[in-house]
């Protein structure tokens, strides 16, 4: 009998040492990553949907490395509420754990949940100035996604046939004669219409009045975030512009979204002109790789002076990581993050995969291989580039206020005169 109680002793010491031995597996490392056994979920929340597909083979091969790992993405753009989908997140007690910011006004708003990035090495290797965008304070909140400039996207190869230099474009009206001379052989060039301004898209309408506002704000980031009034200095050039895109768009210009006029129009040698930037790249090269290198081209917009062309180019948006999250949680994101950025294969991705102009030291800038992408990164470095000001209007303001103000300016039910006065008042009250 003790015999046999000493033998059952044994067995349930050799149980328990057993299961002692597989918790300490299980169990988090000091770092906060997992160890064999736990797996460590991280959720994405992207609104970058042109290069989806470019992020989740990125993640895929993260997660192949780091096999105790789980990111999953959630992708809202393109015609559907990102800024609104991200608080809905947050309200519900979904929030996830690395989201892109907008800039400062989005780091104002979801200030309490964002980490301080300054030990990463993402942001230790951020060119100069490239944090200002997610800095309050003197502490950055986030890393940025790449380098992105906008102005006019044209399909060289129209302007050529309609015997337009696109070089020779130097001034306001060069640009409009050049419109002029297209649209006057619409027939011949088999084309629809010389623009497909999409002012369905409230962030394309945004984009677009940065072209004007940011001189207005010195084309400085912190001075625009701080602005408590927006007085259309620029107001004049800019309607010019809008009637000039209006007259000669296609129709109807208010119901005309991204999609429709970036891949069915533009893509398909239907409209000369779009107001979109590099980020278009991956999405042109999955329907036809030549139409890049052998089509697209930029032009910039005369705005301070009739013969000085600027386009906006910068850091566009910040990847903010969740400090409300698990450490494991949180030192993850970080991690990968970092790897995003400063790994070899990152970097890789970043230039050849992503097609991204980056904003980051380390990396190879002969490899970008569009031109466009080159041009953008030529215009910041020579200082022809304004800031992304639309990043640091009030919370909401441009798709509660400007956007349908702007809409039913096209819309010819208000004046000019009226839009201002009402895009103005409203930037102060949100502000």
């Amino acid at each position: 009998m003790k015999f046999r109680l000493f033998i059952i002793s044994l067995i349930m010491l050799v149980s328990m040492s057993l299961m002692v031995a597989c918790g300490s597996n299980d169990s988090a490392n000091s770092d906060g990553s997992a160890d064999n056994g736990d797996e460590v979920v991280v959720d994405v929340f992207n609104i970058k949907v042109e290069t989806t597909e470019q992020l989740n083979n990125l993640i895929e091969i993260y997660e192949s490395e780091n096999e105790n790992v789980k990111i999953n993405v959630t992708t809202v753009g393109g015609g559907q509420d990102a800024p609104s989908a991200l608080q809905a997140k947050f309200s519900s007690g979904e929030e996830p754990s690395i989201f892109l910011l907008g800039g400062l006004s989005d780091v104002e708003k979801y200030k309490d949940y964002l980490l301080d990035v300054s030990d990463m090495e993402s942001a230790k290797t951020a060119i100069d100035g490239t944090l200002q965008g997610a800095t309050i304070d003197g502490t950055p909140y986030g890393i940025p996604l790449n380098i992105e400039g906008y102005g006019w996207m044209i399909n060289k190869a129209i302007f050529e046939q309609a015997g337009v230099d696109p070089a020779s474009i130097d001034s306001y009206d060069k640009f409009v004669e050049a419109v002029e001379t297209i649209d006057s052989q619409k027939e011949e060039l088999g084309i629809d219409s010389v623009f497909a301004f999409s002012a369905k898209e409230d962030w394309v309408v945004s984009q677009y009045s940065s072209q004007f506002t940011a001189p207005e704000f010195d084309n400085d980031i912190k001075t625009a975030f701080e602005a408590e009034e927006l007085n259309f200095e620029y107001g004049d050039r800019m309607k010019e512009y809008t009637d000039l895109f209006n007259q000669y768009n296609y129709q109807p210009i208010l119901s005309l979204d991204y999609s429709t006029s970036v891949e069915e129009l533009f893509a398909n040698d239907r409209a000369a002109i779009i107001h979109q930037g590099n980020w278009i790249v991956p999405t042109l090269n999955s329907m036809d790789e030549s139409f890049v290198s052998e089509k697209l081209g930029i032009l910039p917009f005369f705005v301070t002076s009739d013969t000085e062309g600027k386009i906006v180019a910068g850091p566009s948006w910040y990847w903010g990581i969740n400090k409300e999250q698990d450490e494991a949680v949180v030192e993850e994101s970080k991690k990968f993050i970092d790897w995003m950025y400063t790994s070899e294969k990152g970097k890789e991705l970043i230039v050849q995969d992503f097609k991204y102009v980056p904003a980051h030291e380390g990396y190879d800038t002969d490899a970008i291989s569009d031109p466009v992408s080159a041009e953008v990164y030529e215009y910041l470095l020579n200082g022809n580039s304004k800031i992304w000001a639309n990043n640091q209007y009030p919370d909401g303001f441009f798709s509660e206020a400007l956007l349908p103000e702007f809409q039913k300016y096209l819309g010819e039910q208000q004046s000019w005169e009226e839009f201002e006065q009402a895009a103005s008042e409203a930037f102060t009250e949100m502000r």
